[in-house]
């Protein structure tokens, strides 16, 4: 089989099954192990998967910029954030990834709500200004473009001083073998930094990054208590996820 055939017959193995298994490729095929990873970095190499141990996992859209992601699945992600917000309480105090699914939450919060909302998002906190009962607390650091938050050991460090009910967290990937993904190692660091001085951790997933990945691992499924994501029940991966026991929130 040419390059362009096996590439062809990859990428087909990524629409079909949602993963690619190096050895499982290389039995069907005929050829060693090694040429069928040379492929797969090859497509990783143009953004066409991420590899992972063993194979290979369709790549997350959500790694575009910020300005870009903003035209990504708008309809879901606002589903996903109707019902986050309804989980923030009269009263609680909640941690607000950035991102723009949390910018939709943002937006989702009924304007007399009395709550403390706790970010490292200046695009949140702008989108809160006019909610005159929610006090704001921004952490501060170096700003990551990509995702328009505050990340680095400032940032950290920030976010180990305060605590909440409920932490409302973004990623790019979500997978049941990987776990929950995203594409920078410092604001995956952020990410865990913040999940950690919550009761409670919710993933705010739509459902273009359900069955996908990225390259640094947030968190896995046990410190999560649960997923909000407008993926179609049905799906053979949140399916997946709740046989693993993942507590799974239909935005619908």
């Amino acid at each position: 089989m040419l390059a362009a055939e096996r590439r062809d017959h990859l990428l087909g193995l990524l629409t079909r099954e949602g993963k690619i298994v190096a050895k499982d490729v290389a039995a069907e095929l005929g050829i060693s192990e090694d040429s069928v990873r040379r492929d797969l970095r090859d497509l990783a190499a143009e953004g066409l998967c991420q590899r992972v141990y063993g194979g290979a996992l369709p790549v997350s859209p959500a790694v575009a910029g910020y300005a870009a992601r903003q035209a990504v699945a708008p309809d879901g992600k606002q589903k996903v954030a109707t019902v986050a917000a309804g989980l923030v309480r009269p009263g609680g105090a909640v941690i607000l990834d950035g991102g723009t699914t949390a910018l939709a939450v943002a937006r989702a919060l009924p304007p007399d709500l009395p709550c403390t909302v706790i970010t490292h998002s200046p695009t949140v906190v702008a989108a809160l200004l006019d909610h005159p009962e929610a006090e704001l607390f921004l952490l501060g650091g170096r700003i990551f473009k990509h995702s328009a938050v505050a990340c680095g050991a400032a940032a950290v460090e920030a976010a180990q001083n305060v605590s909440a009910d409920l932490c409302l967290l973004g990623v790019t990937g979500v997978h049941p073998e990987t776990g929950l993904t995203t594409a920078d190692a410092e604001e995956a660091a952020m990410k865990r930094a913040l999940s950690e001085r919550a009761a409670e951790t919710y993933i705010l997933a739509s459902s273009e990054k359900i069955g996908t990945a990225s390259r640094f691992r947030v968190l896995p499924w046990e410190k999560v208590t649960g997923l909000i994501t407008d993926a179609d029940p049905r799906d053979a991966v949140v399916e997946r996820l709740l046989s693993l026991g993942v507590d799974v929130m239909a935005a619908v």
